[in-house]
């Protein structure tokens, strides 16, 4: 099982296209994908392999383990140095910290200039990296009107041009919706230059990238295709939805530039990380190392903040979370006599 439906597509590709032993934890705890339930109401499964681990929060994680039959194992698997759970609780996070359970560590970083670059966040330090082929760029810009058309101008004819990538295959992340280079003013530029329309349907025309979001901490991108009776007819990684009227306003954003914790699952041929001036206090070690990772062949960086970019790696790994779960984990020592 894996957090949401473009991280299920990339699993069934990885099982030599096995979409049945492919689910989200979604779907799973809902009955609609996987094994169904036995004559217990249990899961009916021996083993389940949940990917993006750190994305579990208390309650979901406590619906999983409650609808695990006796007997069955579970593995939870996940990079900690992604950004958390949209939810409360640090579930992957204080189970390593308990040591209550067996841990195997296996990091292959990813190959070539990106991984490279990725990694050495990872370790807390932001280093320049060999790329021959450009698979890295740092874009300085002086203010976030520069910023906001650079991205454009990456998006559209350089990453193109270089790389043979379409826009649509890009990933654009910022560090919030609002602001004067979130992704509401980058989705509105994105959207003039890839897709111009006056927005005859709550704002959305045919063929507009979307960020969908059904439920908080679960986003998944995806494409207009038209309205219907009911509502907006889309078509994302986990098929073809039909968002209602009444749900368009709060489940739907234009796509072209998300937050990285929207994009915490996702992964793009090219990304186009936007660090505008204003984000310096925002940023951590996290947020860097997940916007960062997005990328799998070239990675540009639209470099507003100057050196508090590599301050915010080496010196704010994560923003803390208070939570009893490691002291609840650990083997209770014997009472002193």
């Amino acid at each position: 099982a894996a957090h949401g439906p473009d991280s299920r597509a990339r699993l069934a590709a990885a099982l030599s296209g096995t979409e049945g032993g492919a689910a989200t934890v979604a779907g799973l705890l809902s009955g609609a994908e996987g094994p169904g339930r036995d004559a217990e109401g249990s899961l009916a499964l021996d083993l389940l392999v949940v990917l993006d681990a750190p994305q579990l929060d208390v309650e979901s994680a406590a619906m999983l383990v409650e609808a695990l039959p006796d007997g069955a194992r579970l593995v939870l698997s996940g990079d900690p140095g992604v950004l958390g759970s949209a939810g409360p609780g640090r579930v992957f996070g204080d189970l390593l910290a308990a040591r209550a359970c067996p841990v195997v560590v296996s990091r292959t970083p990813d190959p070539g200039p990106v991984g490279e670059l990725v990694s050495g966040v990872g370790a807390g330090e932001l280093t320049a990296v060999d790329a021959p082929g450009h698979e890295v760029a740092i874009v300085p810009v002086r203010d976030p009107a520069e910023a906001v058309h650079r991205t454009v101008q990456l998006v559209t004819e350089s990453v193109p041009r270089a790389f043979q990538v379409p826009p649509e295959q890009t990933l654009v992340v910022t560090p919030g919706h609002g602001g004067a280079a979130g992704t509401r003013v980058l989705n509105a530029a994105l959207k003039e230059k890839c897709n111009p329309g006056p927005g005859r349907f709550a704002g959305f025309d045919p063929g507009d990238r979307v960020a969908y979001s059904p439920a908080p901490g679960r986003t998944e991108l995806g494409q207009v295709l038209g309205a219907e009776q009911e509502g907006l007819r889309l078509r994302c990684a986990s098929g073809e939805v039909l968002v209602a009227r009444d749900r368009v306003a709060a489940t739907l954003r234009h796509g072209w530039a998300v937050t990285a914790h929207q994009a915490v699952t996702l992964r793009a041929p090219a990304a186009v990380v936007v660090v505008p001036g204003d984000a310096g206090p925002a940023l951590a070690r996290d947020w860097v190392y997940t916007a960062f990772g997005r990328a799998e062949r070239h990675l540009s960086v639209v470099q507003g903040v100057g050196p508090a970019l590599a301050t915010a790696v080496a010196e704010r790994p994560a923003k803390p979370r208070t939570t009893r779960l490691p002291l609840l984990l650990r083997p209770q020592l014997p009472a002193p006599v």
